[in-house]
């Protein structure tokens, strides 16, 4: 029995020696360690914030964090009430209760405005203000002022207002249009649904755009920031906080927005302040011809050169086509309009033409503005000169200078004509020709024109 225990003995601790030794000389070693999570390597770039007050940074360096520009913005942005005293006829009441058929009522609307100046100069759309008898101007600190319309002008749907506060107002300093980009970063901040404050974000998705079935040609920057009704007049500024465009309209068939919205260059509005402090009225400058509407490709084509008497003649010639005003590309005619209505009648600009195949840059004089194109009746029209006063024995009128979309042709009407009276009343100037004209389409009724043909003899139609 012992000797069993013994062989036993032996036999455990044999095999014991022999695991051991495969274990040490045979199986590779196995070590067991804690994992700790990954930690991410860090790149060091030159990336500034764009909200450190302390820093500047350049146009092609600007960061897409918006608090400076929201912080220097929000409270130059102002809320617009504007109420109106309406009369509306019924003529029911007259003929079924006798007595006054006619009643008063007021009719309030809503809109956003812009600081421009710490001594209270608010710029706003004209649509917003326009027909006003009462004005109330509320700021982000909820602090009420009533407004005074310095002035205003409809056909670029800008007005300028003014407040008298008794301390330092906030305002939003003007940037240069022209060197907005498209894609760059922009900010919308206004007063939407008479929500006070409220700033959206987007990118600048076109420059010079035209809105179709709008009575003007407009050169918008177009965005795809947030803009909702009670917004319009209110700023359009980029990243560094500065106005870039007064906003003014949406893309919409539902009132609401839907992905694009449009300003008026900051450019023009302040041109239009400028002239409206300084003149009273806006100062419309112009080249003084007329674009060949049937050319499509970039540029503007011109169709004929209008010579001003009494200035430096035009160094354009007809069939030079535009390609840059002042080193600003020009691909087409909003473009241009846009740049034109930036300056003031007596400036010189930098006209570069593609002429017979080469590109040259002339100097040219910006005249006054005496042509004004009824898009009602679609013809270009201009003061007479004294000289065609005298010859026909008038005291004055307007005369066709470009039958646009030639609706005149089926009545005989030719360029070169002078309308003497519309509805039977005279008119003396081509700017009230033009209104008359306008104002009087789409009321159903035919309007009435008394015109000197070429052989200057008396002609009359109604037109419809």
């Amino acid at each position: 029995m012992k000797k069993f225990f013994g062989f036993l003995g032996m036999a455990i601790l044999g095999g014991a020696v022999t695991l051991g030794g495969y274990k040490m000389l045979i199986e590779e070693p196995v070590t067991i360690q804690q994992n700790s999570p990954e930690t991410l390597s860090t790149i060091q770039t030159s990336y500034k914030p764009a909200f450190n007050s302390n820093e500047t940074s350049s146009a092609d360096a600007i960061s897409i964090d918006f608090r400076l520009a929201a912080k220097k913005t929000v409270n130059s942005v102002v809320h617009v009430k504007n109420t109106a005293i309406r009369t509306q006829n019924n003529p029911f009441a007259e003929l079924f209760f006798g007595g006054n058929s006619t009643r008063k009522f007021e009719q309030v609307g809503t809109g956003s405005g812009v600081i421009i100046s710490a001594d209270g100069y608010i710029v706003t759309n004209n649509h917003v203000i326009e027909s006003a008898n009462d004005i109330e101007i509320t700021l982000n600190n909820k602090k009420k002022y009533k407004a005074e319309l310095v002035g205003a002008d409809k056909s670029n749907d800008i007005a300028l207002l003014k407040i008298n506060a008794d301390v330092d107002l906030p305002f939003t300093s003007f940037a240069n249009s022209d060197n907005v980009q498209i894609g760059e970063w922009v900010l919308a901040v206004g007063n939407p649904y008479n929500l006070t404050s409220t700033v959206t974000a987007g990118i600048v998705s076109a420059k010079g755009r035209d809105l179709e079935g709008n009575g003007n040609i407009e050169s918008f920057i177009q965005t795809d920031a947030a803009v909702n009704p009670g917004n319009s007049g209110g700023a359009l500024v980029n990243a560094r906080g500065e106005l870039v465009g007064i906003n003014t309209a949406i893309s919409s068939r539902t009132g609401s927005f839907v992905g694009y919205s449009f300003a008026v260059p900051s450019n023009i509005a302040k041109k239009i302040v400028d002239d409206i402090l300084e003149f009273g009225a806006v100062q419309e400058a112009i080249l003084g011809i007329a674009i060949d509407p049937k050319y499509d490709e970039e540029g503007v084509k011109i169709g004929e050169v209008y010579y001003e008497e009494g200035t430096k003649t035009s160094e354009l010639k007809k069939g030079d086509i535009i390609k840059k005003v002042n080193n600003v590309k020009i691909t087409k005619f909003s473009e241009l309009r846009g740049q034109l209505v930036a300056k003031r009648p007596g400036e010189y600009v930098d006209i570069t033409v593609e002429r017979d195949g080469e590109l040259v840059t002339k100097k040219v004089l910006l005249n006054k503005k005496s042509t004004y194109i009824s898009r009602a009746l679609g013809v270009s029209l201009k003061d007479l000169s004294d000289k065609e006063k005298k010859k026909y024995d008038v005291k004055g009128g307007a005369k066709i200078i470009e039958n646009i979309n030639r609706s005149l042709d089926y009545y005989g009407v030719k360029k070169g004509f002078i309308i003497t009276k519309i509805n039977k009343k005279p008119v003396l100037t081509a700017a009230e020709a033009k209104r008359v004209i306008d104002n009087s389409f789409g009321n159903g009724n035919p309007i009435y024109l008394e015109l000197i043909n070429l052989k200057g003899e008396i002609e009359r139609y109604a037109i419809r």
